[in-house]
């Protein structure tokens, strides 16, 4: 998706740049809920660094969804919150197929 964001033209990934700006604060959010931070924007920083923040928080997410595996699988199913493993890649791929 990184690659493919990259040969987009200017005027197309200003187009996509609120749907994917819209995954990354709903990721940072999720993120947030699952390990007890404090809500906090995600910053606009334009198209040009949009996948960075994007790579971060996938990261993030995994790395979250990972602890909470840890954790004991019981604690996931009680709070709505955590879901980040499973819609995150059904999220990546709808992204990416609507980059042509």
């Amino acid at each position: 998706m990184v690659r493919r964001w990259h040969q987009l033209p200017l005027d197309h990934a200003l187009s996509y740049a609120g749907p994917v700006r819209a995954l990354v604060q709903s990721l940072a959010d999720q993120v947030g809920a699952a390990t007890g931070a404090r809500d906090a924007e995600v910053p606009d920083l334009g198209p040009a660094t949009l996948m960075d923040q994007l790579t971060v928080m996938v990261y993030d997410a995994s790395t979250a969804d990972a602890g909470r595996a840890d954790a004991g699988r019981d604690a996931l199913t009680s709070s709505p919150a955590l879901a980040l493993g499973s819609t995150l890649a059904d999220d990546l791929a709808s992204l990416r197929r609507e980059l042509r």
